[in-house]
């Protein structure tokens, strides 16, 4: 019998924190680059690992992209004013996320942020003044692992003292919540819009 989760895990981007595609899009069309390519290329795989992992700063990870994109663009110079744009739009937290995190806090279950991110992930929660809503961050740069691997998971349970049979993770994506429950957690994949019944449930919500 599945036990009922005391410790929730949450992904942060895509699920707490979202993204207006369409703002970032304008910058890209006038650079001339079809929307959504600087993220394609910055989430190009031999990309992406080494900023995830801790092994180079945010700022190193996206000059490799300003790098990738100079031909396209018009030369290096161009492509640095293209990220310089580029990374001003910080994205927006969902305030029926954070309402949940919350909710889950108040009838007494630690919460663990999920991430795959870089070194200054914590200076992110801090410009949405969101450090004290945690009581643990699973930063995958922190951790040296990135999910979904099993290491990473079991690295994540342990931050909130509790075994995975007892974790819940709520995530965007489909390879985190095969992960995690490969991991021996229960999982939830979000969608946009989700009212987030089901976990509020499985928390006795």
């Amino acid at each position: 019998m599945t036990q009922a989760p005391t410790a929730l895990l949450i992904d942060f981007d895509g699920v707490l924190r979202t993204f207006d595609p369409s703002i970032n899009a304008k910058i890209e069309q006038r650079y001339g680059l079809e929307p959504g390519t600087v993220l394609d290329v910055a989430l190009e795989w031999d990309r992406l690992l080494p900023a995830i992992t801790g092994r180079i700063t945010r700022s190193e990870w996206l000059a490799t992209v300003a790098a990738a994109l100079a031909e396209r663009v018009g030369g290096p110079q161009r492509a640095a004013e293209l990220m310089e744009e580029w990374v001003v739009y910080p994205g927006v937290v969902s305030p029926e996320v954070l309402q949940f995190v919350r909710d889950v806090r108040a009838a007494g279950h630690p919460v663990c942020i999920a991430t795959n991110s870089t070194v200054e992930f914590r200076d992110v929660l801090k410009s949405f003044d969101l450090v004290d809503e945690f009581d643990a961050v699973a930063n995958s740069a922190e951790i040296g692992v990135h999910k979904p691997a099993k290491e990473y998971f079991l690295a994540a349970c342990t931050l909130v003292d509790t075994p995975p049979a007892r974790c819940m993770l709520v995530d965007d994506t489909d390879r985190m919540i095969r992960g995690a429950r490969a991991a021996g957690l229960s999982a939830y994949r979000y969608t946009p819009g989700d009212d987030l019944s089901y976990p509020r449930r499985a928390f006795g919500l």
